[in-house]
């Protein structure tokens, strides 16, 4: 079965081998509307990837199928990213969880090291000339009463150093049980890092399928792929906008700051931005940490209803969660929207796919 991921012929694709340094995607449009895209008709032939490698590709000549297989690739890019932000922000917990377990039985060690010292010089009192043994006792006490006394305080020695010996025996247990956690963390750790860094190269390839497939579009072709995924065209920026709380209002002002800076998959500013990125990086304005990941995003704060959404609640889209906006009012958002799109403000209802909105402050 054909892939949805539709490339140039040959003859094209030796204008998009190389993805666009940092330095180039610096402007509002980047490399996709500079000069360098493609002048080519409506009538121009897509080759849709086959299934298997004998299979005999696909021709797509209608432009209204080329357009919106390029917006299909263009969403799922946005699916990938997002779930590259999340597998790292898993990452760095697991990071933590390591850090915190190896700090657990380095505790342990250094407990099991000064207790160990205690029964030694315990051990060295018992054992020495300076002690006594119960035959000691009965040979040197003067009365009963001095025996017993003495006695006594052979058997608190005694149960001293077992209490000792015990609390060690603690110890050595718990440093080797955090120790195995942290291990184990360390090795879920690691394989995070590795499915990231396949991902990656899955996004990479994704990333240049789709700017070959893009730039071979006319303009207005490009404008349709940028409204299939990231709403109508740009609003003025509103003015006077008032969030329900300090932070609130921080963070909607930092995001309308960003409005023109362009699109970049994986980015959270301070010149680019992904759509997590941008919300992360205007609630971190605020002092609101928020991880850099729209299904993590979407799972903190307290959930709104549409009715009741003011300015600084966000947006979020498709199932599961791989875009969000931020509600700036008056039925508008901002949001990152699109690698053919810089950060703008829409209408809240031109966009398709929305489930739910989070309140992160006010």
């Amino acid at each position: 079965m054909a892939t949805p991921h539709a490339v140039l012929p040959h003859a094209l694709e030796h204008s998009a081998t190389a993805r666009p340094s940092a330095d180039t995607r610096a402007g509002h449009a980047g490399w996709l509307r500079s000069g360098l895209l493609l002048g080519v008709t409506a009538a121009l032939t897509f080759t849709v990837l086959p299934g298997t490698a004998s299979a005999e590709p696909d021709e797509v000549t209608d432009p209204a199928q080329i357009t919106r297989l390029v917006a299909d690739a263009e969403h799922e890019l946005e699916v990938v990213t997002e779930q590259l932000n999340e597998a790292k922000v898993q990452l760095e917990k697991q990071q933590a969880a390591v850090a915190s377990a190896q700090q657990a039985a380095a505790d342990a060690q250094a407990q099991l090291d000064a207790l160990d010292g205690q029964v030694r010089q315990l051990a060295r009192s018992a054992y020495t000339t300076e002690g006594f043994s119960r035959l000691d006792v009965l040979l040197t006490s003067d009365s009963a009463d001095e025996l017993v006394h003495q006695l006594g305080t052979l058997d608190a020695i005694a149960g001293h150093t077992n209490q000792q010996v015990a609390l060690v025996g603690d110890a050595a247990d718990t440093a080797e049980q955090a120790q195995a956690e942290a291990d184990k963390a360390q090795a879920e750790a690691q394989r995070a890092v590795d499915e990231i860094a396949e991902q990656q190269k899955d996004l990479e390839a994704q990333i240049a399928d789709y700017q070959r497939q893009f730039a071979a579009l006319t303009p207005p072709q490009q404008e349709a792929v940028a409204q299939a995924h990231g709403g109508t065209e740009a609003q003025v920026v509103p003015s006077g906008v008032v969030a329900p709380s300090g932070a609130a209002q921080v963070a909607v002002d930092t995001a309308l700051a960003q409005v023109g800076d362009p699109y970049v998959w994986g980015a959270g500013g301070p010149n680019s931005f992904d759509c997590s990125g941008l919300t992360q990086y205007a609630y971190s304005a605020a002092g609101v940490s928020l991880p850099h990941s729209s299904k993590s995003q979407s799972q903190m704060g307290t959930p709104v209803s549409v009715g009741d959404l003011q300015p600084g609640d966000l947006l979020f889209y498709y199932s599961p969660t791989s875009h969000v906006a931020m509600y700036v009012g008056n039925g508008k958002m901002v949001h990152a929207s699109t690698s053919s799109k810089p950060v703008m403000v829409v209408d809240f209802n031109s966009m398709s796919g929305f489930t739910h909105a989070r309140r992160i402050a006010g």
